[in-house]
């Protein structure tokens, strides 16, 4: 089977786009202000509660469809070496192995997290109403309220039932391009860097955040609202900037994207700001070619083992003690296909796997309710979710974040009831 036709390419432009008018914009206060695109700005701003007692969740969105069979390898099922027979896991090359799953070598890294039990996995994850469209998956797992009319980003209902005033209780980190998953009332910012965040033109001649400021002082509410959580979100990082960072317990970040987000999302954590969400992006996950065996310089390889030095810095930085605070999760728009095509790669598809770590996390185990992929189990060619990714966060919610009922953040879905996190 070949390689399918998916509009892929244009996915690369849109996404080169995004990165570039990000860099434009990096400076840009008021595009940074993500929770007041398009949605105007809701009264739960000036009435939420002080503090949000709750983890701190950062979301990593694996963007261009994540192959979870690769990462996360059922290497007890034989119809997957059936199906892969170039690019399948072989059992030898598997790390923490346990008969029935085994990591990707490449992700090494991460062993030490796995082994002291901070880092899990979810296997057979997927969204309802699967599309391989990459435009249609990324909008319905950032909005996650299928089957409703509701439009916001689930982050963004997420960090209003937390109730935080805090100016940078929510951050996109690493792009200034407003994210889809915080479109909605609450006030959040995407920024590119903590070191970059500042309005355009602002400089000693030209204090336009003063300017700013004095032109909304009189203003109605409703009008000055993103004024001045903007002047909030810009005053609350000034003194972070200020400082120099320095990661701790020798802590080193790979000189990446993802490696610079990372590290600035521990920089806000630890200087308590009030960072109540995070999300950031991985890129680069569509592999319909050359997605390549298990050893170094082979792209799923790399790519893999880009993401572990990264999270393995994250962690390491934060210490023990900052990590019992903080679930990070793993997110993807969809998997790939059961079955390799003729360029040694995996086109779109459906079920797939997360990635789960922090101190509350119940981890050194895959979590899952197999379906097999046997081919009458198969879901169209592709492995059958039988989890819904948002039931898993939903576990995480209500376990780490201190939430009762879930359907403002997600309606009509219940927890996962995996038991893959402690209580607070």
């Amino acid at each position: 089977m070949e390689a399918e036709i998916c509009g892929c390419d244009e996915l690369k432009s849109s996404m080169s786009r995004r990165r570039l008018l990000g860099r434009t914009l990096a400076v840009g206060a008021g595009a940074a202000l993500t929770g007041l695109v398009s949605e105007g700005l809701s009264t739960q701003l000036a009435f939420a509660a002080e503090a949000y007692a709750g983890d701190t969740l950062v979301v990593l969105s694996l963007r261009g469809g994540f192959d979870g069979l690769s990462a996360i390898a059922p290497i007890g099922d034989p119809d997957y070496y059936k199906a892969r027979p170039g690019i399948a896991l072989p059992k030898s090359q598997v790390i923490a192995g346990d008969g029935t799953f085994g990591l990707h070598p490449a992700l090494a890294p991460l062993l030490p997290m796995w082994s002291g039990g901070n880092l899990a996995a979810v296997h057979a994850v997927g969204q309802p109403n699967p599309t391989r469209s990459h435009f249609a998956a990324m909008e319905e797992m950032e909005r996650a309220a299928a089957g409703t009319s509701v439009r916001s980003g689930w982050l963004d209902r997420m960090l209003g039932m937390t109730g935080s005033k805090a100016p940078l209780a929510g951050v996109a980190m690493g792009d200034a391009m407003p994210a889809r998953i915080f479109s909605g009332p609450s006030a959040d910012v995407s920024m590119a860097s903590v070191d970059k965040f500042m309005l355009a033109g602002e400089s000693a001649k030209r204090p336009i955040a003063a300017a700013l400021r004095k032109m909304y002082a009189d203003a109605p509410p409703l009008l000055a609202a993103p004024a001045l959580a903007a002047d909030a979100a810009l005053t609350a990082n000034t003194p972070l900037k200020a400082v120099a960072y320095t990661p701790a317990n020798g802590a080193v970040y790979p000189a990446t994207e993802l490696g610079a987000a990372l590290k600035d999302v521990a920089r806000l954590i630890k200087s308590n700001v009030g960072l109540a969400a995070a999300a950031v992006d991985s890129g680069d996950w569509d592999m319909h070619e050359g997605l390549g065996t298990a050893v170094k310089g082979q792209r799923m390889y790399d790519n893999l083992y880009e993401v572990s030095l990264a999270l393995a810095a994250f962690a390491a930085d934060m210490g023990p003690d900052g990590m019992k605070n903080v679930t990070l999760v793993t997110i993807s728009e969809f998997g790939r296909r059961v079955a390799e095509n003729g360029s040694r790669g995996v086109d779109h598809g459906h079920g797939n796997a997360m990635l789960l770590m922090g101190g509350g996390v119940r981890g050194g185990k895959v979590y899952a309710a197999w379906p097999t992929l046997a081919p009458g189990a198969l879901a169209d060619g592709d492995l059958a979710a039988t989890t819904d990714y948002r039931a898993v966060i939903g576990e995480i919610l209500q376990k780490r974040c201190g939430f009762g009922a879930l359907d403002e953040v997600f309606p009509s879905i219940a927890p996962s009831d995996f038991g893959l996190a402690a209580a607070r």
